[in-house]
């Protein structure tokens, strides 16, 4: 992925109003990402830990979409859950549902998109080993890692693709 812009970021959100998107906390020090590793840039508002955020380029153009975290019981820190971009396996809370709103009038009458995803939004760390799970999870594959890439970005792009039609 190219490095990003804060301007160029924000301006990419597809489900909230620009306001909203001008109130995102973005991460610190994007110069520090490693960029060259990401297929998608994703992270969590420390300030608010049930907000994430999803900025990809698809088809030349970046697509942002803002997260929730759906307020739940406590989960069980011995069960093991599947995140479903990058196939990941996390113990306890390493994968979260994390809802989307749609885009236009079914966004607005409330009606949301939810996957399970890596907590941390680190699946492209996580396809190409550059980050382990804890307490590593990660089963064996046949798939070598552009394959695994490519079903990340597949599995990306039918989310995204979810969120868009309202």
């Amino acid at each position: 992925m190219q490095p990003l812009a804060d301007s160029d970021i924000r301006a990419s959100f597809i489900n909230c109003s620009k306001g909203e998107a001008r109130r995102i906390a973005l991460p610190r020090n994007l110069s520090e990402v490693p960029w060259e590793d990401l297929d998608f840039l994703g992270w969590r508002d420390p300030g608010a830990p049930d907000r994430g955020y999803v900025v990809a380029e698809r088809d030349g153009q970046l697509t942002g979409v803002t997260l929730r975290v759906p307020q739940s019981g406590p989960r069980s820190m011995a069960k093991t859950t599947m995140c479903s971009l990058c196939l990941t396996s996390h113990p306890g809370s390493g994968v979260s549902l994390l809802a989307a709103r749609r885009v236009g009038a079914a966004g607005r009458e409330g009606n949301t998109v939810g996957a399970y995803m890596c907590a941390d939004l680190s699946c492209s760390l996580y396809v190409r080993g550059k980050k382990v799970p804890e307490l590593s999870m990660r089963y064996k594959e046949t798939l070598g890692e552009e394959e695994r890439i490519a079903r990340m970005l597949g599995n990306l792009d039918d989310f995204l693709a979810k969120v868009r039609r309202g």
